[in-house]
């Protein structure tokens, strides 16, 4: 074997066919493409997706259900009895971060109710809902925001 007796094997590499080249090639006048039609024209042979033929497409059509609020990431939410399991008297943002009970990325935090609390502890700056502050000012501590 030589460098200059290699070739590809056969039926390896297909010679590219030649369109609109005349009557006589079999793929003349409208080279393949049909006649008229938006396939025929030159650049508008695909169509974007979801293109319905100009008719109302079917995502229009169908309802929009559902919201996503922007707020929703921001919020951390901590349980009741989380709290209970910290050893201080007063809990801010920066304590519950310190504790790890609030990812990096959130902005503020909120608490729930869920659980029980046995400890007095007061709460700056912190949301909380109207079943966990009930239940903080019921052990003797209080909520201020």
């Amino acid at each position: 074997m030589q460098l200059n007796t290699l070739s590809p094997a056969p039926g390896a590499r297909k010679e590219r066919v030649r369109v609109g080249r005349g009557i006589g090639s079999g793929l003349g006048k409208t080279a393949g493409r049909g006649h008229k039609g938006s396939y025929a024209r030159t650049g508008k042979g695909k169509i974007k997706p979801g293109f319905e033929g100009g008719q109302m497409p079917l995502k229009k059509r169908l309802p929009k259900v559902g919201f996503r609020s922007k707020l929703k990431n921001d919020t951390a939410e901590v349980l009741l009895y989380q709290l209970d399991k910290l050893d201080v008297a007063e809990v801010d943002f920066a304590v519950l971060r310190a504790a790890k009970l609030v990812p990096a990325k959130a902005k503020q935090a909120k608490i729930v109710k869920k659980g029980e609390v046995s400890k007095k502890f007061v709460l700056k700056g912190i949301l909380a809902t109207e079943g966990a502050k009930a239940a903080i000012e019921a052990a003797g501590g209080s909520v201020t925001e």
